[in-house]
């Protein structure tokens, strides 16, 4: 078994509307070096892989977070490599998440959570990332309606970070497959909606633990968390657009 997960507050607060820092990206770093999340406002998407944090702003450019930037939401661990295996010509995103499905049922892990670093070749990478907004109860759901653009990559080598949730997790994060890219040369990346695989190298982490860090501030309370819908969880998380 891996080591355990490390969130940071939940999907439910993020979706609800708090994006406040709960901790900072330095802070982060000491329990994970392979991760996702956003940043305070939800300024851009979180991209941690070797030990850095890197951040996907809205035009698909990134660049290296600074360690005092404020964390709102986030899932590191450290991976170890407990399983690696090669990944042949993926069409679409699906039939990825397919895949890494049959990985983790033939280890017996479709109940655990699960971290997967993919370095591979692309033929193209769809993907997505916003630019900040400072507000208080305003659902993600939104704000992104707003803030978001995608972009597209085309024939290029990098990295996917992949978290994976069981379904009765739902609402602590999303179930299923969570998946950020960084391009090899750090400089593009976001959050992947689809993509077509030429073939990669995967390590995969098993996790038997979780520790969550809620955030402390009197605010949080009044964020109604039970009321957040599932759909809309899918739709802005795991939705192809």
């Amino acid at each position: 078994m891996g080591s355990k997960m490390f969130q940071v507050a939940t999907l439910q607060s993020l979706m609800t509307g708090y994006t406040r820092a709960v901790i900072t990206v330095g802070e982060l770093l000491k329990h994970g070096d392979t991760g996702l999340g956003t940043f305070e406002d939800v300024n851009g998407e979180m991209i941690v892989a070797g030990g850095h944090c890197y951040k996907a702003t809205d035009d698909g450019s990134v660049t290296e977070a600074d360690l005092d930037e404020g964390v709102p939401f986030a899932s590191v661990a450290a991976l170890s490599g407990e399983k690696t295996f090669d990944v042949d010509v993926m069409p679409d995103i699906d039939a990825l998440k397919a895949e890494l499905d049959r990985k983790i049922e033939e280890w017996f892990g479709l109940n655990s959570m699960h971290v997967v670093r993919i370095d591979g070749t692309f033929e193209e990478v769809s993907a997505r990332s916003e630019a900040p907004l400072r507000s208080q109860h305003i659902s993600l759901k939104k704000i992104l309606s707003g803030t978001q653009k995608e972009f597209h990559f085309k024939d290029i080598d990098g990295t996917l970070i992949c978290i994976y949730y069981p379904d009765y997790m739902n609402g602590i994060n999303a179930p299923g497959w969570h998946l950020h890219f960084i391009s090899a040369d750090h400089t593009m990346g976001g959050h992947v909606f689809d993509l077509k695989m030429t073939r990669g190298t995967a390590m995969m982490d098993k996790l038997p633990e979780i520790e969550i860090q809620l955030p402390t501030s009197p605010a949080f309370d009044t964020y109604s968390l039970a009321d957040n819908a599932g759909a809309d969880i899918k739709a802005v998380e795991q939705g192809k657009k």
